[in-house]
Formats: structure tokens, sequence, C-alpha cells
């Protein structure tokens, strides 16, 4: 029987410490077409793995199928996450493939990214007829009102704004009950603009700095196997 990778415990155990409440913002690092890094913040949303298949965890976030990075992820699906928890001293870089998954109705180009080569999580999650459009809706129903209102915003994110006054004009909540046709139309926008990103990660790297000596393994995935290298912090 598969089991998780210990990485996956460590980062649940460091994010269970009392000192690390609300530390699930993790940084992202993309490649362009160009070869120019950008990095920005995401929320941690969960871990998923495939049915039965502990051993190929991914995580969860989201982003709006308009942003910089989408197009980014089309043109280099390989991607970096650093994540550091003040609390217990803990930082993860994790390495791997990115997916996203728009809404059939999302501006632009709204195919989902290909599986890249060697994204096994993702290729068994496939063959086993996974429905990753209700995996994003899920996701989506799961935010707040005030965060589902942050996908209706007129323009794509990083574009230029014409003045603050135009920013006030937007909507500040989408209930999950939409209450009258306006509460529609902002729902039916957020959830076009709404996009599953899911990471798989293929290398951990964990430094252990709360303890003494520090401690920094590395996890390395060889196939169905995980391999630990005990390393130099």
């Amino acid at each position: 029987m598969s089991v998780a990778p210990r990485w996956v415990e460590a980062i649940n155990k460091a994010l269970s410490h009392p000192d690390n409440k609300g530390k699930v913002i993790y940084q992202v690092a993309t490649v362009d077409a160009r070869n120019v890094p950008h990095v920005r913040s995401q929320v941690h949303r969960a871990f998923m793995h495939p049915e039965g298949r502990p051993d190929l965890p991914l995580l969860v976030t989201s982003t709006d199928a308009r942003s910089p990075k989408v197009a980014q992820v089309r043109a280099n699906q390989r991607v970096e996450l650093a994540w550091w928890m003040e609390g217990s001293q803990d930082q993860f870089r994790l390495s791997g493939f990115v997916r996203i998954f728009p809404s059939a109705s999302a501006p632009g180009d709204s195919s989902s990214t290909p599986i890249p080569a060697g994204a096994v999580a993702f290729k068994t999650l496939e063959e086993q007829g996974f429905d990753w459009d209700a995996k994003r809706v899920e996701v989506y129903n799961s935010m707040s009102p005030g965060m589902r209102a942050s996908w209706c915003s007129p323009h794509p994110p990083g574009s230029a704004l014409a003045s603050t006054d135009e920013q006030r004009s937007w909507p500040s909540k989408v209930p999950s009950e939409p209450e009258s046709e306006e509460d529609r139309k902002n729902a039916e926008t957020a959830q076009n603009n709404f996009a599953l990103m899911l990471f798989e990660p293929i290398e951990v790297d964990w430094a252990a700095l709360g303890v003494l000596p520090n401690r920094r393994t590395v996890f390395t995935r060889d196939g169905d196997k995980w391999n630990e290298q005990t390393v130099v912090p």
C-alpha cells in the first residue's frame, strides 16, 4: 500500500504549530517564454492525490485565468515554490510541475495546460477520469464572499488602472446564494475568471531550523518511490 511521503507529514505538522497559524502563503516562481523569472505569493488551499495514491500528492491553489502567470505556465510548466513557516522555523522548497484549469467560459485561451512529461500524479488522475472542472468549482465555492469578489475585476490583473474611483465601484462581495440579478452576474463573472492551479512536486528540500543542530533533508521522487537524503543545512 502506498503512503504519503514524509515531507507531507512535515508540512502538515508545521502548519499545526500554534505559532504558524495562518501561514498558508507560499511563493511560486515561474519562468516566461523569454526565460525571465517571476515570483508571486499564492494561498495553499489543500493537498490532494489520485485515488489510492497518497504517494503522489499535489498542492491545490488558484489564480485568475487572465493573470500573466497563466501565459508563463503555458510557456514553461516547471516551477518552484518556497514556503517559510516562521513559528516552527521550517522552510520548504518544492520543485515540480504545475497545471492550470480555467473555466470553459474563461476569457482568452480556456484550454487546460497539458500533462507534462514525468508528471505521474497528473497522468494518474487523468487515467482515473478525474473531473477537473468539478474540483475547480469546489475550490471556488469554498472561498469567502469577499475573496470571490476579487475575480470580478473587469480588467486583467496587472493592467493599468485609470483611477481608484473606478475600483471602488467593483463588487466587494459575491454571496453563495445570489440575492439579485447583479449578484448573479457577478457570480458568473467571478466563476469565469477563476482558474484551478495544481502543483505536482518531484523534489522537496526541507530545512528544519527550529532544532539544534539544524536538519535539512532533500526528498526526490524516483518513479513511484520517494528517496531521502540528509544534506548540510
